[in-house]
């Protein structure tokens, strides 16, 4: 199975790989995401460690379950071969309706096949008021004139 743009990454396929994985995460699809990883891919999310893309199917499953109305912008930071770090943030709200912003970094490796086969996350979350939101689309995929991270200032 082969997933483009595939490794060595020039500018512009790091961003459309990172836009590609912005869109599927935010389609809170665990099967859909789980497609773009190896087999045996290996995780790290904040103080998780798993591998293997049914271990990645129950943890989005898991996570979509409490993180609702989950918008999410990833932005290309540096990338190299077949390596792309990516800085992110997203706003969600838990089921008593307290919002918040996550802020991460990514450093992502993928096989010559364009699949990730390593993905290392470290995230904080904020509180947040609801006024301060920003992510504020319908949910689903990111509309193509919205403004990135840099664009917001963020």
């Amino acid at each position: 199975m082969s997933r483009p743009p595939l490794p060595p990454f020039t500018r512009e396929t790091a961003i459309q790989k990172a836009r590609m994985a912005e869109d599927a995460w935010n389609s809170r699809d665990p099967q859909r995401v789980a497609g773009a990883y190896t087999e045996d891919s290996r995780w790290r999310n904040r103080a998780e460690f798993f591998s293997g893309r049914e271990a990645i199917i129950q943890f989005l499953s898991r996570k979509w379950a409490k993180e609702l109305e989950y918008r999410l912008i990833k932005e290309v930071w540096a990338f190299d071969q077949n390596r792309i770090a990516v800085r992110f943030q997203y706003e969600w709200h838990d089921d008593s309706g307290f919002w918040f912003r996550a802020y991460g970094n990514e450093q992502w490796e993928f096989d010559q096949n364009g699949l990730m086969r390593r993905r290392e996350a470290s995230i904080n979350d904020v509180p947040i008021g609801v006024e301060e939101r920003r992510f504020l689309w319908p949910l689903g995929p990111r509309p193509a004139g919205h403004p990135g991270l840099t664009e917001l200032g963020m």
